[in-house]
């Protein structure tokens, strides 16, 4: 098996091109036919990591065996994790890598030197080359970290110099996407980070981007290359987004980000996750500039969310237009609101509930409304001299539940249904209602 640093330097890699948290990364060595669910149902066993999710899976010739990248909920405590999980019986245990450092007792200090020499195939005759003309006291403890850590320097450089990066996925170019292929959008963006991020030579990443593309896709690199034998990666995702990626300049992109609206059943998270993607285009074509994403995004939200209104409300998105959050903070808000939302102590389940049994009963009441004995129960329910007063004084108090509009009550309203404006309303007589109490002051009394 590959040393123990090596493979952390190459976590290391994984969970930058995948935005991952070292502390809550974890990679275990698994056989290559093992299913997802297995790896998480073993690794969740663990109860320090807590829930472990499977965040991307990678085969080594080397060795001989799936290497599998997972996120723990929990942070992780490298005293408390195992170096191997057991899957079950008759099974060969796993072996778990993660970054941080296990503390190193001095009892089996020497044997894990011992180990690493023999993984790295040193001797200890080798680390005593490393100081010429001297001779450091098999005791000396400092001595040897010296030149245990010199060791590793050398034989992790070749390494490093070759910028370990997980292989891109293929993209031919043939529409549509066949199975196994990433579509153009996705595969840019992978092949840009690879680009931006991984320290290997020029040479090299030009190399990958011409391992991960095959078809179509290919004959236009040959082509790119046949003209200039030296081409710059960059260059070659160039190529690839003029023949590939979409045609429209960033103004025209932008002009299509402001139309988009939240589809019917589309949760606000996903809805932003996709202004998001369109926004990013916008930038790259230059329709908008880079320090303004922030504003147009939030900007957006408000237009485009035709369902969500009362989300909105809660969030203060709009007072907040001139200081915007980001893109991660607005998610994490987004989605702790409907967390929220969807529990069943919500105050907005609570008055959905409500409104949804006033609509019932004036269902139920609609068949006899133009009855007499109905036109005489609306007449005797009119509100009286003083309730009349305080709607006068306060128009937003008497609205209909219906449509929300003030002036009449849903038994005389002919308006289409307008749920969210009845929820808004609603919403607001409550506040109201407790700023009175706490105060005295009721408007009826204002005369």
């Amino acid at each position: 098996m590959e040393s123990h640093t090596v493979l952390v330097g190459e976590m290391k890699n994984w969970c930058r091109g995948e935005g991952l948290q070292e502390d809550h990364a974890l990679m275990v060595i698994v056989p290559e036919t093992t299913e997802i669910t297995a790896i998480e149902e073993a690794l969740g066993a663990i109860k320090v990591l807590g829930r472990v999710h499977v965040r991307g899976r990678m085969f080594s010739a080397k060795l001989g065996g799936m290497m599998v990248l997972c996120e723990s909920k929990e942070k992780i405590n490298a005293d408390s994790v195992p170096p191997e999980v057991h899957p079950g019986e008759g099974q060969e245990a796993w072996p778990i890598v993660i970054i941080s450092e296990r503390a190193v007792t001095d009892d089996d200090f020497s044997v894990k030197v011992t180990s690493l020499l023999q993984a790295e195939g040193k001797t200890v005759e080798d680390v005593q080359a490393l100081f010429p003309g001297q001779s450091p006291a098999p005791s000396s403890t400092e001595a040897i970290l010296r030149a245990v850590g010199d060791l590793l320097d050398k034989a992790a450089k070749p390494a490093a110099e070759s910028g370990s990066y997980r292989r891109l996925r293929i993209f031919s170019g043939t529409l549509p996407t066949p199975a196994g292929e990433e579509s153009f959008d996705h595969w840019s963006e992978q092949a840009n980070l690879m680009v931006a991020e991984s320290d290997c030579p020029e040479k090299e990443k030009r190399r990958r981007i011409m391992e991960s593309v095959k078809g179509p896709a290919m004959e236009i690199l040959k082509a790119v290359r046949l003209s200039d034998p030296d081409v710059s990666p960059e260059r070659c995702i160039e190529a690839l987004e003029s023949a590939f990626g979409t045609a429209e300049s960033g103004d025209d992109l932008y002009f299509s980000f402001r139309l988009m609206q939240q589809q019917s059943g589309e949760k606000l998270s996903d809805f932003l996750r996709r202004l998001e993607r369109s926004l990013t285009k916008v930038v790259q074509r230059g329709g908008l500039p880079a320090s303004q994403i922030d504003r147009a995004r939030v900007e957006q939200l408000l237009r485009g969310a035709v369902t969500s209104d009362l989300m909105l409300i809660r969030l203060r998105l709009r007072e907040r237009k001139t200081s915007p959050p980001n893109f991660l903070e607005l998610l994490s808000e987004i989605r702790s609101e409907e967390e929220y939302e969807a529990s069943p102590e919500s105050e907005v389940a609570a008055l959905k509930k409500q409104v949804k049994r006033l609509q019932q009963k004036l269902n139920n009441k609609r068949t006899n409304i133009d009855t007499p004995a109905a036109v005489m129960a609306v007449e005797t329910s009119r509100p009286d001299q003083n309730t009349s007063r305080r709607f006068c004084n306060d128009p937003d108090e008497y609205f209909c539940y219906k449509c929300g509009e003030p002036g009449h009550i849903a038994g005389q309203c002919r308006n289409p249904e307008n749920p969210n404006k009845v929820i808004r309303k609603l919403i607001q007589s409550l506040k109201k209602a407790k700023d009175e109490s706490r105060t005295g002051v009721y408007p009826w009394n204002q005369a």
